[in-house]
Order: structure tokens, then sequence, then C-alpha cells
């Protein structure tokens, strides 16, 4: 027999599959003769007594009640005696012990047992229950037919099929092996041992579908039930539309209120990041324009030592490179203190940006120091970027800077996913480690709680692992 799982099921074929099921349905009825072989030594051995049974009947009730207590022990030990009475080479042909119920009343004459056990093993090699009752009204036929409750028997071991499409069992023949319990229904019995309950309209054969006449005034009565009996199924099924509506426009307003309020939250989302977009790009301007203004300075500046270097000191003699002196010592001059004058904003940095702005200021006044060949622009620098004054220290740090918006861009990047782990943000924070007191004042309160709740929830999970 398979084990069948869902890993399993796509990879099975129909040779595999056809020999579990024959073996399983062969399990299922060794099983059910196995039982009758224990159920027999319990019996006959008298070894319920040992558990305190008064009897084996009292043994079945109490033990097996939800086996089918005494009554269905009764019917396998009897069709172990159906059995036994057989020769060996037609006990094959009996494979359940439901196939020996209508076989039961011949136990006492084996001679027509074994004629309608070989009767009917010769049409099919295994009989169904219902071509053994065939066989005993061939071979020993009951002539008694008189009252009500042996009328219905003329409808017992009939062979039917059911014929309506929309019932489960459709296309399957069953037996009849029990009255009918109402006059639109039967008990049917089909091939595989299942009992069940099935309306007269889906059965094939006319015999189950008895019309029943009624005097005068209990057809009116009837009628009339039936009138108010469909009446109420209407109203049944009235109020049923009408509560189901209902559920369904209460469903559909729920989640329509559900997704009102999800497309809300995305607005507010997207108004936040747009105004964020909107001051990042306001930074970027003035940015940039600080960068052009740095670039025309740094450029003048080039102007000026280019012109100095084409004319050496003793050219210098007339009035108009005098004044052409004075003007370059005059603008050098203040260049050089306006340079210096930017260290303040290391103590009282600026409010937008501040960490690019400094960082941009902070290379500007290297170049300067540079070209100036100036210690206290040299100094400046390295206040602003936080670094020693050398010339190594300053260009370490101002490559590390170059990396911050980089950083906090990515790192946003990863607070902006619905869940985060605290591993994908450190994938992406490991690499900008050396400059993480700089990304950390760039990024929000707000931020900065999510990166400690992710970092926490991290140590919970190792800690409970």
């Amino acid at each position: 027999m398979l084990t069948l799982d869902r890993e399993s099921k796509s990879a099975l074929d129909y040779d595999d599959l056809n020999s579990s099921i024959q073996e399983t349905f062969a399990a299922i009825d060794r099983f059910e003769w196995q039982a009758i072989e224990e159920l027999s030594v319990m019996r006959d051995n008298c070894y319920y007594k040992d558990a305190g049974h008064k009897s084996f009947e009292d043994y079945c009730e109490n033990e097996l009640t939800k086996h089918g207590g005494y009554r269905r022990v009764r019917d396998l030990l009897r069709a172990k005696k159906v059995v036994d009475t057989l020769p060996i080479e037609l006990r094959a042909h009996i494979t359940k012990p439901s196939q020996t119920r209508f076989l039961l009343r011949l136990v006492k004459t084996p001679d027509k047992l074994h004629e309608v056990v070989a009767r009917a093993a010769k049409e099919k090699p295994f009989p169904t229950a219902c071509d053994f009752a065939q066989a005993v009204q061939l071979v020993a036929p009951t002539t008694k037919r008189t009252t009500k409750s042996e009328k219905s028997q003329t409808q017992l071991c009939n062979s039917v099929t059911v014929s309506s499409q929309s019932h489960p069992r459709y296309g399957e023949s069953g037996v009849i092996e029990a009255d009918a319990p109402n006059n639109s229904q039967q008990i049917v019995t089909f091939s595989d041992g299942e009992r069940l309950l099935v309306n007269n309209a889906d059965l094939d054969a006319a015999i189950v579908s008895p019309d029943r006449t009624y005097p005068k005034e209990y057809t009116e009565a009837i009628a009339a039930l039936k009138e108010q009996h469909k009446l109420e199924l209407e109203r049944l099924e009235q109020e049923l539309r009408i509560g189901l509506q209902a559920e369904v426009k209460a469903r559909a307003e729920a989640q329509v209120s559900e997704q009102i309020q999800s497309l809300q939250q995305l607005y507010k989302q997207q108004k936040e990041q747009n105004i964020q977009l909107q001051q990042r790009l306001d930074e970027m301007e003035g940015l940039r324009k600080l960068s052009t203004e740095n670039q025309q300075l740094h450029q003048r500046i080039q102007e000026l030592e280019h012109a100095v270097e084409q004319r050496p000191s003793q050219e210098w003699g007339n009035t108009m490179t005098q004044q052409a002196t004075k003007v370059l010592n005059k603008q050098v001059k203040l260049a050089l203190e306006k340079t210096i004058d930017l260290r303040e904003l290391a103590l009282v940095p600026p409010k937008e940006n501040a960490q690019e702005c400094l960082r941009l200021m902070g290379m500007a006044l290297k170049n300067l120091s540079v070209a100036m060949n100036n210690t206290q622009a040299l100094v400046a620098a390295a206040i602003i970027l936080g670094t020693s004054p050398t010339q190594s220290a300053i260009a370490t740090r101002t490559e590390q800077l170059q990396l911050l918006p980089q950083a906090v861009r990515e790192i946003r990047q990863v607070l902006a996913r619905i869940q985060f782990t605290w591993q994908e943000f450190w994938a992406v924070a490991e690499k900008y480690e050396v400059i993480k007191a700089d990304y950390w004042a760039e990024l929000t309160t707000h931020e900065t709680d999510l990166i400690t709740q992710a970092r926490k929830n991290s140590e919970q999970l190792t800690v409970n692992s």
C-alpha cells in the first residue's frame, strides 16, 4: 500500500496506484476475516470472563459498541458458519462477510448451499451479494408473500443502478437488501459494501417507486400539506436569499472600507515621500550652487597663480603691475578670511543637510589650503571634516564622506520595505561601518527606532533558538 502525501501524488502512475488500491481492498477483507477468527476464539474459550464480562454478548456491547456491538458480531460469526459449511474450493468465491446474508438460511441444507455458490461463481469469479441472492431464488425460492412486510420483500435483492447524474454514485449498481424506510427512498448496498439511503427518483428500477393510493379525504389533506410545505420552503428560500444578500453586502462593504483605509494610508505615505523628495531636491539645488561657487573660486585662484608664475618678482616694477599685485593680495586675503571664518560651521552646523554642506566646505578648504599652502585653511578643513590637520587624513575623510549620500540612500531603501530584518539592514550598513556616526546623524528618529527594534527582535530570536 502506498502512503500518499502532497509531494508523492504527482509522481504516481496508473500501475502503482491501481496496485495499491487492490492491495488496500484485499487487506480490508483479510482483516475482517481475521476479526471473525479472533471473535470465535474469544467466544469459544470464554476469555471475556477474565475482564469481568458476564457473557459474550455483554462483552460485545461493552467493548465493541463503536464497531456495531453484538449485532454486527453476530452477523460476522454467521458469515463464518456459512464459509465453514462450504468445501474448500468454493470458499474463495466469498470475499467478504456481507455476501453471506442470503446464504445463511441454506446452512442446514449444505447441498443447496454448494449449488448456490457454484451457480453464482459460474457467472462471475467473484460474485456480489446480489448475485448470491439471485442464485438463492433460483435454487431454493421462497413461496410465502402475503403480509405487508413480506410484500416489501419483493423489492429486496433487486439489482438497481443509480440513474441520476447529480448523485455521487451515478452509474454504479447496487442491491436492495432491506425494507424501504419510506415510500420515496430505498436502502441500497453497493459493491464496495457501503449502504446508502437513495431516493427512488435517482434509481432506474420501476419497482422501487410504488404508487400508494389514499382515500379522498386523505388525498386532499396530503395535497394541502404539500402546498403548505411548498409555501414554507419558498418562504425559507426567500429568507435565506435575503440573509445571504445581506451577508454578501456587509462583507463587500467591509472590504471596500478596508480598501479605502489602505488607499488613504498609501496616499498619506506617498505624500510624506513627496515632501521628503522635495526637501531633498531643494538640498541638492543648494549644494549644486555651492559647488558651482566653489569651482569658480578654485578657477579664480588658479588664474591668479598662473598670473604670478607668468611674471617674476623682479618684473613687477610699473604702477600697473603693483596695482595688480595689490588686487591679488586683497582677493587672496578676503578668500582666506572667509575660509577661516567657515570653522564656525563646525561648531554650529547648518540645519539643512548639515553633513553634506560641511563635507563640501571642508573639501573647498582643503583645496584652498593646498593651493595657497595655508596652514589655517588646513586646520579649518580638519575641524569641519572632523579629522587630523594633515593632507592624508583630510583626503581619507573626504573620500569617506563622499560615500555618505549613497549609504543613506541604500539604508533608507531597506527601511522602506514592509518587513525588514536586522540581517538585511546589517548587509548594507556593514559596508559603511566607517561612517556609521555620519549616516546615523542623517537618519530620522523614526528610522533609527526601526533599526533598534529590528536589532532587538533579532537578539530575541537568537535567545529563543
